[in-house]
């Protein structure tokens, strides 16, 4: 039980947790009923993988080894990318920025430059298109676009590196050690650049205009330069130790043709979250979400208050 008074399945230890499940089907088909949502299909999408590098000379490592310890072996290498909640425009934030030109179409402008509309981040992110696909529709087919990608990538990763060190009477210990890497200015990003084709569907017959939008993900990976440590490991008279890296950049970017939709899905009813309360003798609260109304005896909507929903009859 926690605080709430609700109860706790979680397996994966005090620092983690589990996420509730708002779902549950009991198999009975009586319970399934059809129901309108309004959302974006996906007409056509295209990934593809780019990579880059960086070589890095005498990086310095922080703490300090004690004094008389060697290096034994290495244990790992990590990396992870720098991030500042508090100011998202910190330069030192590893930041994607994507620039995409395409022929075949145009994107949709006014007096502010590129129109954009709300994406699946939940922030404008999606770019309106426009194209004369009049002759491809005529024939029951899409119109192809091409377009240049190039991916600007600019601040910073923390290196983590993992020694077995041994001191002078043979005792071996792990430390961790950590070095933070700029991967490139702000002013002058690293540069990745690919090529796409896409389908776009027809716009003649429709109320919206198809729309662009890009997903996009940065790994690294951290390796010796020389994959000798003797070679790229230097430790000083105090214990500082200093080495020569080569950081790999993958990106996986994903382009997507979407256009907004109406489908018909089956759904068991609303799903609805558990109450976490210690309030007691409360009994009318207000609800978050409106209650689906069919119009007909045949009403599927759930309006449960218990959890998980039971289904709907």
């Amino acid at each position: 039980m926690n605080c709430f008074c609700t109860s706790q399945t979680n397996t994966c230890g005090d620092n983690c947790c589990q996420a509730n499940d708002l779902c549950s089907f009991s198999g009975d088909l009586d319970d399934v009923c059809a129901t309108p949502i309004y959302v974006q299909s996906v007409y056509d999408a295209v990934r593809f993988h780019m990579q880059g590098m960086k070589t890095v000379q005498s990086l310095k490592f922080t703490p300090d080894i004690p004094c008389g310890c060697t290096i034994s072996r290495i244990i790992d290498i990590r990396c992870k990318k720098i991030f500042n909640p508090g100011n998202i425009k910190d330069s030192d934030n590893l930041t994607l920025d994507m620039e995409t030109c395409i022929s075949g179409a145009c994107f949709l402008n006014d007096c502010d430059g590129v129109v954009k509309t709300i994406g699946p981040d939940g922030i404008p992110s999606e770019n309106i298109i426009f194209a004369d696909t009049c002759q491809c529709e005529n024939s029951g087919a899409g119109t192809p676009i091409f377009g240049t990608q190039n991916a600007r990538i600019w601040g910073n990763i923390i290196v983590y590196l993992d020694l077995a060190v041994c001191d002078s009477c043979g005792r071996e210990s792990t430390v961790t050690l950590c070095a933070e890497i700029n991967i490139a200015k702000p002013s002058c990003p690293l540069v990745l650049t690919n090529f796409f084709e896409l389908c776009m569907p027809g716009t003649a017959n429709s109320a919206f205009m198809p729309r662009l939008t890009e997903l996009a993900n940065a790994g690294f990976t951290c390796r010796l330069a020389t994959n000798n440590a003797s070679r790229d490991i230097c430790i000083g008279p105090n214990g500082e130790v200093t080495a020569n890296l080569i950081i790999t950049i993958c990106l996986t970017v994903e382009k997507k043709i979407t256009v907004p939709v109406q489908l018909c899905v089956l759904t068991t009813g609303f799903a609805e979250a558990p109450l976490q309360d210690s309030l007691s003798g409360v009994v009318n609260c207000p609800g978050l979400f409106p209650e689906r109304i069919n119009g007909g005896s045949d009403d599927c909507s759930c309006g449960c208050s218990d959890f998980p929903p039971s289904g709907c009859r």
